[in-house]
C-alpha cells in the first residue's frame, strides 16, 4: 500500500470491496484472461457487480450518501454513481446468472468499463495506489479486509 492509507476511511472495508469490483470491471485484459478463461480466485462478473452494490446499497441510493465514510469527496461519489448505473443497467438486461460473455458482448459494456475505469483510477490514486496494477484475488481482498 502506497501513500494515503485505504483504512483512513471509517468504512474502509466497504471501500476496498467497491474498489476491487471497479478494478475488475474496468480492466478488459483481466476480463479476457481471468473471467472468460474461468480462472479461479477472482469470482465472476456477477460477483463483482454484487461486491460493488451489496453492502453499500448503491443500487438503491447515491454514493453521495457515503462521502466521508466510504468515499473521500463528491467527485469520487459521482464517478462511482455513473459506473454503478451503467453496470446495473446491463445486469438487469442480461440477468444475474448470465455468462461472462453476455456482459462483455453487451453493446453498452465498453461504456460501463470506461465509467468503472474513471472511478477506479480516482479511488486508487486517492488511496496512494497505482491504478494499473492487476486486480487482486478475492483471497487477498479477504486477507486485506480481515479484522484483527
Amino acid at each position: 500500500m502506497g501513500g494515503m492509507p485505504l483504512n483512513d476511511m471509517p468504512w474502509w472495508r466497504w471501500r476496498a470491496n467497491v474498489r476491487s469490483a471497479l478494478h475488475m470491471i474496468s480492466d478488459p485484459v483481466f476480463q479476457r484472461e481471468v473471467w472468460l478463461a474461468g480462472q479461479p480466485g477472482y469470482g465472476d462478473v456477477t460477483d463483482a457487480v454484487y461486491r460493488l452494490v451489496e453492502d453499500t446499497w448503491l443500487d438503491n441510493w447515491s454514493a453521495e450518501k457515503y462521502v466521508g465514510t466510504v468515499f473521500r469527496d463528491s467527485q469520487e461519489a459521482a464517478l462511482v454513481d455513473v459506473a454503478v448505473l451503467r453496470v446495473l443497467k446491463i445486469l438487469h438486461q442480461v440477468g444475474a446468472d448470465a455468462p461472462v460473455s453476455a456482459y462483455l458482448e453487451h453493446h453498452a459494456w465498453p461504456e460501463a468499463v470506461r465509467a468503472a475505469r474513471e472511478a477506479h483510477v480516482r479511488l486508487a490514486s486517492r488511496d496512494g495506489e497505482d491504478p494499473d496494477t492487476p486486480p487482486r484475488s478475492l483471497e487477498i481482498l479477504k486477507i486485506y479486509t480481515r479484522t484483527a
